[in-house]
């Protein structure tokens, strides 16, 4: 989670979790913001909910609400990518939140799409269990690395091949990856937003379209809308200085007091 922190002259940067994602921009945010990198249940390090429990939208945003209340993280502004980005909207939509930066949220797909997005990432899936025990020699040829990693980075060559295998790590050891997609299956986001909100989409994603920002404009007109140029699905690697700009400028406050958090 990325947060502004509640002493505006703190340096400090916490991490819970791991937040792999998040990783290009911490360092840019923890001059001005306390930093939380946490993962959603059952992704990264974080632990899945039980057998049985709902793990889609209510109970991932059930689970983020319980992780404020134990951290006494009271209405943290909140930055989520793509799962995450969805989870943040329903924060804000909950009114548990000082403000959301969602990054290429879930929520705003067709069925098309939604079905698109869904066969690739289960085929990333499948590839990624295939290739694993080869991946870190794979990973250490740039054009290996632009053919696995292109749908998901924009500029997949510019990962060290260590960070190209950290991303596959963490969605094969996340337990929620499955149960998580088969209840995400058919979510649109519907409501009206309690917080302020921005939406950032990058141009050049090719999981959630950008057609997808804008008919993200067109359901959430109270929102601050930005596209992140020649960014992919996940813009933390592709452009972290412009991805902490847009993060601390959707967590600022008028005191700068107020916690703030970004879910992964």
């Amino acid at each position: 989670m990325a947060a502004p922190t509640s002493d505006p002259d703190a340096r400090s940067s916490r991490r819970k979790g791991h937040g792999r994602a998040w990783q290009p921009v911490i360092d840019r945010l923890a001059p001005e913001r306390e930093v939380w990198a946490v993962d959603l249940p059952g992704f990264g390090r974080s632990e899945a909910l039980p057998d049985g429990e709902p793990c889609g939208m209510d109970g991932l945003a059930d689970a983020a609400e319980a992780f404020f209340e134990e951290q006494e993280l009271d209405h943290p502004h909140v930055a989520g990518n793509s799962l995450g980005g969805g989870v943040a909207l329903e924060l804000a939509r909950r009114g548990s939140v000082a403000s959301v930066t969602a990054i290429a949220p879930a929520g705003f797909a067709s069925r098309v799409e939604q079905n698109f997005a869904g066969v690739s990432l289960r085929s990333t899936y499948a590839v990624a269990e295939r290739i694993r025990p080869v991946a870190p020699k794979l990973f250490s040829r740039p054009r290996v690395r632009h053919v696995l990693a292109g749908q998901i980075f924009a500029r997949p060559r510019s990962l060290t091949p260590g960070e190209a295998y950290d991303h596959l790590e963490a969605m094969l050891d996340g337990p929620g990856f499955h149960p998580v997609l088969d209840q995400m299956r058919g979510h649109r986001f519907g409501g009206t937003l309690r917080a302020p909100a921005t939406i950032a989409w990058g141009t050049r994603d090719a999981l959630l379209l950008p057609t997808q920002a804008l008919r993200a404009r067109r359901a959430l007109p109270e929102a601050r809308h930005v596209w992140l140029r020649g960014c992919g699905h996940v813009p933390m690697s592709d452009d972290p200085d412009l991805v902490a700009r847009v993060l601390l400028e959707g967590s600022a406050t008028a005191t700068q007091k107020a916690v703030a958090s970004a879910i992964g």
